[in-house]
């Protein structure tokens, strides 16, 4: 929100604001009251800018069709006639003005908006001193069509009319040096979204009166009768218990002059606040909305059929709004109907092609509603509206501020337009206003960290416009003001008290650690991943949880695959990416591919995340009433709504696992590189995983591994990418990928303590075993049947050879493995490990069907 210095010093006061007070200045007043500043713009012209009066020119046509104006301009004592004794010689290409004009002449040396430097210069065989401004380069506007003629730019303005003459400084005359200062507003605070609020708290930061330039109409406005324009309020559908609009305020003003032009005044404002005057009744909408935060609409009464309707949208109802897109309604969608039939506006938001203002109109129907900010909020965002109403209504328009924002209106069409207002007023609905609430005095000072005095505390809240009735004790009972929504408790007010005496007088203090256990076990355990993760040479990323229709075809999902149900977003922030992940490697691959395709080759990612599970049964979550916490019973239908959300973490490799070196070539990443990550995560939780063969989506079928617990839970998958997969989602060939399940491998691992064994000081034994069995066994449970067999002795098992020939037959093959031995209390003799592995070997022949090679 933007707020000229000129036109804050004629709301706070001169005396509040004399003429020397600066831009920054007033920003850092708004600060200290908790208004960020945004920037500074404006008074960047510097002179010398000033009066001319056109005293001759001649035509000159040019060779590319162009017809130039070679102007001699009386420039008053400045430019030419300070150092030649002659008058200023420009040149111009505009042709709207007229010998004895009054112009606006920028002289060399002068700089304007956007760092522009003016210098003599020679130009269609002239040299000219200078140029006469148009409006777009004087930062009044954006019409590049003409100069501008003083005549007529100051014509509803007769005392700057008569002080324009030869070389007067227009920068002074036409208010360029006015600073402007832009405000961010956050949500909360719905009130500054106007100059009034901005004002109001300049002057609660310099402590001095505010008057409010809404309270005059207020008093004058006409009272509500019977005899206004019909307007009907049916809201069959409200949202979260609230009507759409809850106060309808409608005035009629006819025979506004067609040819009525907004003043220059008015027009400087509007564009100093960033909008584009138009039309004298659509820039004095603008206006009233700019000055008091109520937006207003203005309709072509002629149009109309003679009553107006707010309702909800019809299934199927379209609407052309002014931006000239057809748009499809929305259930949801607040609407202002004419007569209740043709949708007109979409209510808070914009407004239609068939009501709006043209050059033609005479007779103007006012609105000055107060519409449901969820609702407006709602329709903005659907239909992709963000204007101006609509960024005021979703954070919370003043609902008694209606009366006196129609009021002002009809007077200004009246005024400059020279329309006559009707008598009838038109004032329906019944508005909400803030509920009283019990305050204790004291809590700032508890709060806060400084002592606020009683009297202090009760001076800012009657300051920032609220009713204090003082009760028994510290107890007061307060009520908000009706632009102050957002005061609804105690802290509420403990803010307001502290911002008022300065967020800068808070000390800082650090707070002491508090007591209890610190973080939950399975916070500690995800905690304990990453860390592996990282120190195994994996960069952490975060992607966004959302995928598009085709995802799940691109993994090759079985149609019948539990991923691929999932919930479906009902307002995407991407329309091509409509639903929730239901693995991270949906969204993680895309990391490594955008990572591939900006020149890294060896990309080794991970990350951990929630991924949604739906059980396929669609239920709704209810909507559960604001300001006030929902009952066991909603809360429990709330959570039954919410679909299962584990924790998973995946990881993504591709390239080379070994660069290339002294040592050697370079090595690819393989499927076992990333079932040795995986494997390194549960090792790390304490948690012992055994390796099977699986034939699982997106992975290669022969490249996959599951990983699962001792008792069969599967923890998740690792290997090689489908080279489908691999091709559909343009990933680098041969890149491989792990999943688990984090709050499977971490129950396992909650409340499991991992004992420290005793090192044994004896020497180990080798013994080596070939064993020959069918190429469907996977060399796991060979490996798992060895170690079950060997017995407690046994440190370690490893496979070390895969051998095939043709004496083994076909479908055969040999598995040599090396087990090593070693007892805690003495060295083994020869028979003890050849005993050993004997058992180890007739356990793996009874499980597997193995037969010992050479036997």
């Amino acid at each position: 929100m933007r707020a000229p210095v000129s036109w804050l010093r004629e709301l706070v006061g001169e005396d509040a604001l004399p003429a020397t007070t600066t831009g920054s200045e007033i920003a850092a007043a708004l600060v200290k009251v908790g208004l960020e500043e945004e920037g500074l713009h404006g008074g960047d012209i510097t002179g010398p800018l000033v009066v001319g009066r056109v005293l001759d020119y001649t035509d000159e046509p040019q060779k590319n069709g162009k017809t130039i104006r070679w102007c001699t301009v009386d420039v008053g004592e400045h430019g030419q006639m300070v150092t030649e004794g002659k008058h200023q010689e420009i040149v111009c290409g505009a042709h709207n003005f007229a010998v004895g004009d009054l112009v606006v002449v920028v002289l060399p040396g002068a700089t304007l908006p956007g760092g522009f430097r003016i210098s003599a210069r020679k130009t269609y065989g002239h040299v000219s001193n200078g140029m006469m401004c148009a409006v777009d380069e004087l930062g009044l506007g954006e019409d590049h069509s003409g100069i501008i003629v003083l005549g007529d730019h100051l014509a509803d303005d007769p005392e700057r009319l008569a002080r324009a003459v030869p070389g007067v400084d227009a920068i002074e005359l036409l208010g360029l040096g006015d600073e402007v200062v832009e405000v961010n507003i956050t949500p909360d605070r719905g009130y500054a979204f106007s100059l009034r609020g901005i004002a109001r708290d300049l002057a609660l930061s310099l402590g001095v009166p505010f008057t409010d330039p809404a309270a005059e109409p207020s008093r004058t406005a006409p009272a509500p009768d019977d005899q206004g324009y019909a307007v009907r309020l049916r809201d069959d559908a409200p949202l979260h218990g609230r009507a759409g609009c809850d106060r309808y305020v409608a005035r009629t003003v006819r025979g506004v002059d067609v040819h009525a032009t907004t003043p220059s005044w008015m027009a400087t404002r509007l564009t100093q606040l960033g909008m584009r005057p138009i039309s004298l009744t659509v820039d004095v909408t603008n206006y009233v909305m700019l000055l008091l935060g109520q937006p207003l609409h203005a309709f072509d009464l002629d149009r109309l059929s003679g009553s107006i309707e707010v309702r909800r949208a019809r299934a199927g109802e379209r609407l052309t709004t002014l931006d000239g897109v057809e748009r499809v309604l929305d259930p949801e969608d607040l609407l202002i109907t004419d007569g209740g039939t043709t949708p007109l506006v979409i209510a808070g938001v914009m407004g239609g092609e068939d009501c709006e203002v043209t050059d033609s109109t005479t007779d103007v129907l006012v609105e000055a509603a107060h519409f449901d900010p969820v609702t407006v909020a709602r329709s903005a965002r659907r239909h992709r509206l963000p204007s101006e109403a609509a960024k005021r209504f979703e954070r919370g328009v003043d609902p008694a501020l209606a009366g006196a924002a129609a009021e002002l209106a009809v007077r200004l069409l009246v005024e400059l337009g020279g329309g006559t207002a009707d008598g009838g007023v038109t004032d329906v609905g019944e508005i909400t206003l803030p509920e009283p609430f019990g305050f204790d005095v004291t809590l700032p000072t508890r709060l806060v960290g400084l002592t606020f005095e009683r009297a202090e505390v009760l001076r800012t809240l009657a300051e920032i416009g609220c009713e204090v009735e003082e009760l028994d004790g510290d107890e007061v009972r307060v009520t908000p003001p009706s632009w102050r929504a957002d005061l609804r408790t105690g802290p509420d007010l403990v803010e307001e008290v502290a911002r008022v005496r300065g967020f800068a007088q808070i000390p800082s203090v650090l707070p002491q650690a508090p007591g209890g256990h610190g973080l939950t076990a399975a916070q500690r355990a995800r905690r304990l991943v990453t860390s592996t993760l990282a120190q195994q040479g994996l960069v952490e990323v975060l992607s966004n949880p959302f995928v598009a229709e085709g995802r799940f075809d691109d993994l090759r999902y079985a149609a019948d695959d539990e991923r691929r149900r999932t919930v479906r977003l009902a307002n995407p922030i991407n329309d091509e990416q409509p639903l929730m992940r239901t693995s991270v490697l949906d969204t993680l691959l895309d990391v490594l591919r955008r990572n591939v395709s900006r020149g890294a080759r060896d990309v080794s990612v991970y990350e951990l995340g929630l991924v949604t599970r739906s059980d396929g049964q669609g239920r709704q979550a209810p909507v559960a009433p604001l300001g006030t916490r929902p009952d066991d019973a909603t809360l429990d239908r709330i959570r039954e709504a919410v679909p299962a959300q584990p924790w998973h973490a995946a990881i993504a490799l591709c390239g080379d696992a070994t660069p290339a070196g002294p040592w050697g070539p370079a090595r690819p990443v393989q499927a076992s590189d990333a079932v040795a990550v995986a494997l390194g995560v549960a090792t790390a939780l304490g948690v012992t995983l055994r390796v099977e063969q699986d034939d699982v989506a997106p992975w290669h079928p022969g490249r996959c591994a599951r990983l699962v617990l001792a008792d069969g839970t599967t923890v998740g998958h690792a290997g090689e990418l489908h080279p489908k997969v691999v091709a559909a989602l343009e990933l680098p060939e041969r890149t491989c990928a792990a999943e688990l399940d984090l709050d499977v491998l971490v129950g396992a691992a909650t409340g499991h303590v991992a004992e420290a064994r005793k090192l044994s000081t004896y020497p180990v034994a080798h013994s080596d075993v070939a064993l020959v069995v069918e190429e469907s066994v996977p060399a796991a449970r060979v490996e798992q049947a060895l170690r079950e067999g060997a017995g407690d002795e046994l440190e370690s098992v490893a496979l070390f050879d895969v051998f095939r020939s043709d004496q083994l037959g076909p479908g055969r093959r040999s598995l040599a493995y090396r087990l090593t031995f070693r007892a805690p209390d003495r060295t083994l003799t020869t028979a003890e490990v050849s005993g050993l592995r004997d058992q180890a070997t007739a356990a793996a022949a009874a499980a597997t069907g193995a037969t010992q090679r050479g036997a």
